[in-house]
C-alpha cells in the first residue's frame, strides 16, 4: 500500500513553488510554505489568493471553497517547520548544490517515511538524493509552467527510489487533478530531453533561414499543429531559464543540439527574458 499523503511541504514559493502549492491547498491537503523571508512569503500568498477569487468571479470555485483553501496554507521562513509534512515538494533555485544542501537538512528533520521530491525539470535526481541518508525515498516530481493549468508531471524515480513513496507520489499527482507519467532519471526526462533541442534547432533556423519570429510561429502552429509557436512558448518559459537548462543538459550529454543557440544567450545576458520582462522575442505590455 502507497503511504497517504495528507500534509505538504513546499520548500520555495516563486512562480512554480506557488503554483504548486495552489494546486495542493485546492485538492484539500494542509499545506506548509517556506520561504526565505516572510516577506516573500505572503506575498506568494496573496498571488494565490489573487488567483483563486478569480476562479471564483469566472465561476470555477465558489467562495466558501476559496476561502477554505487559503486556510490551508500555512508560512514559515524556517525548514524545520516542515518536519511532520508528510511529503516535501523542493522548487528552490536551479542549482544543483543549494537542492542537495536542501535534502540534506530535509533529511535529518523529517519523519523515516516521509516522501522528498524535487521539482528540478534538467538536473539529476540521483545527484540530489545522494545527499540523503534515504535515497530510496526521494523522486522527481516535474511540473511544468504554469503549474495550476498544464496538466502534465513527470514522476521521476531513480535506481534507489522504492516503489512505495514513487507510488505514493504518483497517486497524489493524480489526487491534484494532473495526468503523471512514469519515467526514470535520465537527463531532461521525457519532455525537455524531446522539447530542449528542438527549440534550439527552432531558434537556429530563425537566422539559417533568416525568417522572423511571427513566420516560424505561424509556421509550427499551421504546418505542424503546434497550439503555440516556439517563439511565443520560449518567451512564456523565460529565455532565461530555457538557456539554464539547455547549458544542464549539454553538460550532462555533450550532445550539440542541446546546447543553447548564441542568439537565446546573447538575450538572455541583455534580459529580454520574455513575458516576465516584458520584451523577449516579442514585446508585451
Amino acid at each position: 500500500m502507497a503511504r497517504e499523503i495528507r500534509s505538504v511541504g513546499i520548500v520555495g514559493l516563486g512562480t512554480m513553488g506557488a503554483g504548486i502549492a495552489q494546486l495542493a491547498i485546492e485538492s484539500g491537503f494542509e499545506t506548509v510554505g517556506r520561504e526565505v523571508s516572510m516577506d516573500l512569503a505572503e506575498k506568494a500568498r496573496d498571488r494565490i489568493a489573487h488567483f483563486l477569487t478569480r476562479k471564483v468571479e469566472k465561476g470555477q470555485l465558489d467562495q466558501a471553497a476559496r476561502d477554505a483553501a487559503v486556510g490551508r496554507l500555512s508560512l514559515t521562513t524556517e525548514v524545520a517547520d516542515l518536519a511532520d509534512c508528510d511529503l516535501i515538494v523542493e522548487a528552490i533555485v536551479e542549482e544543483l548544490e543549494p537542492k542537495r544542501d536542501l535534502f540534506a537538512e530535509l533529511d535529518r528533520i523529517t519523519a523515516d517515511d516521509a516522501i522528498l521530491a524535487t521539482n528540478t525539470s534538467a538536473l539529476s535526481v540521483t545527484e540530489i538524493a545522494a545527499a540523503t541518508a534515504r535515497p530510496e525515498r526521494v523522486l522527481g516530481m516535474h511540473f511544468f509552467n504554469p503549474a495550476p493549468l498544464l496538466p502534465l508531471v513527470e514522476v521521476i524515480r531513480t535506481e534507489l527510489t522504492a516503489d512505495e513513496p514513487y507510488e505514493a507520489a504518483f497517486v497524489f499527482a493524480e489526487k491534484l487533478g494532473k495526468t503523471p507519467i512514469r519515467c526514470n532519471d535520465t537527463p531532461g526526462f521525457v519532455v525537455n530531453r524531446v522539447l530542449i533541442p528542438l527549440l534550439n534547432d527552432c531558434v537556429r533556423v530563425l537566422d539559417e533561414a533568416r525568417v522572423t519570429p511571427e513566420d516560424l510561429d505561424t509556421g509550427m502552429k499551421k504546418g505542424t499543429g503546434w497550439p503555440m509557436g516556439p517563439c511565443e512558448l520560449l518567451d512564456l518559459v523565460g529565455i532565461d531559464v530555457h538557456v539554464h537548462a539547455s547549458e544542464a543538459l549539454y553538460e550532462a550529454l555533450r550532445e550539440p543540439r542541446m546546447a543553447a543557440p548564441p542568439r537565446l544567450v546573447r538575450m538572455a545576458q541583455a534580459g529580454l527574458l520574455g513575458r516576465k520582462a516584458s520584451r523577449g522575442f516579442y514585446t508585451y505590455d
